[in-house]
């Protein structure tokens, strides 16, 4: 007759065994592990290559990249979860001692990989999860939440810093479960023990074992140490700040600093004319289902306005934008290339448009030239004027299509036609 602890039913730890609901936490944990991993690999696989200047904007690929980050992003949160239940329950229950209690060096360095483990299984898919939350772009978590978290705010600087954990999180993750699975390996087929047998599901193996072994601090303190190297070498190799999406030959060819810029080009200044002094100039697009929000840093606007009497003719408009300048979450390089903006190719784009006044508001008529396309837009807009100082506010929506952007993505699903483009700005009257 077996006793309790070698019972296959026997749900909690002894100091010698590993329980049930141990044994299927370790298990559930591995498997996921070893979804997750080959995932986010084949993911982020084709996001280079959506993000090169190879890629031909074919649907298929955006589909199935979208379908590896949900499935990725998905199974990440479930073994985020899994992982959480594995430690509550792993303090609850007693820690089955080391088979070979007098080998200390190899005694704490398993314990030290054990602790990397534990951080690793929360932190790597805890820091994707928040990343994806600071982030704009597709391929939603299919989890019924999750998609925003609380004290999260879309910010590219947010998600940069919590990319880089991410990517050096999963890498330690990685390093530990090698380490893990080298160890068994080694007590399986070296020692000859029943230090893996005895987290198999199933019977325990009978084991002896001194059953006082202190584990002490060492191990943990260890662990930590190397968990600050590792944060001080991401710091190290700046893999926590926002990478710059322009092209670096675009960018030194158009003069731009990658500074946050709104003006007025002060030598081209038209009579009545206005200077920008604050302003934003942003789009939107649906990608996947999810809004993707972004805003061009560098534009010049030449503004020539005088508020008529009655409504009629007000002045004019010509506002120039650096394409290379617009950021837009995690789909910046995406827009940035040949089968969309082709911002190698087409760096800048222009509104040209007369201000006329109409009985209530106003509106900007004129031609919005994008890539080598020209297309009317009536950009209707609200002005408040205060002696020399005027805020202007409006919105438009086009067309991507009409632009040849975005060619190869004729579903709607995948790629909204629509962008909706904002604008709002307070300029004061030129000296």
């Amino acid at each position: 007759m077996s006793s309790p602890a070698s019972s296959p039913a026997a749900r909690h730890n002894t100091a010698r065994h590993y329980g049930s609901v141990a044994k299927g936490f370790h298990w559930l944990t591995a498997l996921l592990m070893l979804a997750v991993f080959p995932l986010g690999y084949f993911a982020n696989d084709l996001a280079h290559h959506i993000q090169s200047a190879d890629f031909d904007g074919a649907q298929a690929t955006l589909t199935r990249a979208a379908l590896l980050f949900s499935l990725h992003k998905t199974l990440g949160l479930a073994l985020f979860l899994t992982a959480l239940l594995r430690i509550l329950w792993a303090l609850s229950q007693p820690k089955p001692v080391p088979l070979h209690p007098e080998r200390r060096a190899e005694t704490v360095l398993a314990e030290v990989v054990h602790w990397l483990l534990y951080g690793a299984l929360v932190a790597a898919p805890l820091t994707g999860w928040i990343h994806h939350a600071a982030t704009t772009g597709f391929a939603p978590i299919w989890w019924p939440f999750g998609q925003d978290l609380p004290f999260v705010p879309k910010s590219e600087a947010v998600a940069a810093v919590f990319g880089g954990l991410h990517w050096l999180f999963v890498w330690t993750l990685a390093v530990a479960l090698g380490l893990h699975i080298a160890g068994a390996l080694k007590h399986e087929v070296v020692d000859r023990d029943a230090t893996l047998r005895r987290m198999l599901p199933g019977r325990a193996p009978e084991v002896t074992a001194q059953t006082e072994t202190p584990h002490g601090a060492l191990p943990f303190l260890v662990a930590l140490a190397i968990w600050g190297l590792v944060l001080a070498g991401g710091g190290a190799f700046g893999l926590y700040a926002p990478h710059s999406h322009a092209p670096a030959d675009t960018a030194a060819g158009q003069g731009h600093d990658h500074d946050h810029e709104a003006g007025t080009d002060t030598d081209t200044m038209p009579a009545g004319g206005w200077v920008v002094q604050d302003g934003t100039l942003a789009i939107a697009i649906v990608q996947m289902g999810s809004e993707v929000r972004g805003q061009f840093d560098q534009w010049q606007a030449s503004i020539a306005f005088e508020e008529p009497n009655a409504p009629g003719p007000a002045g004019t408009v010509t506002v120039s934008v650096a394409i290379p300048s617009l950021m837009l979450g995690s789909v910046t390089d995406q827009a940035m290339g040949p089968d969309y903006f082709d911002s190698a190719t087409y760096p800048t784009a222009e509104f040209r448009a007369e201000i006329e006044k109409l009985a209530e508001g106003y509106i900007a008529d004129g031609t919005l030239r994008i890539r080598d396309q020209e297309v009317p837009l009536r950009l209707p807009f609200t002005l408040d004027l205060n002696g020399d100082t005027a805020t202007m506010s409006g919105s438009a929506e086009v067309n991507r299509l009409d632009f040849n952007i975005g060619q190869g993505v004729q579903d709607e699903g995948s790629l909204a036609y629509a962008v909706t483009i904002v604008v709002d700005l307070t300029a004061s009257r030129a000296p």
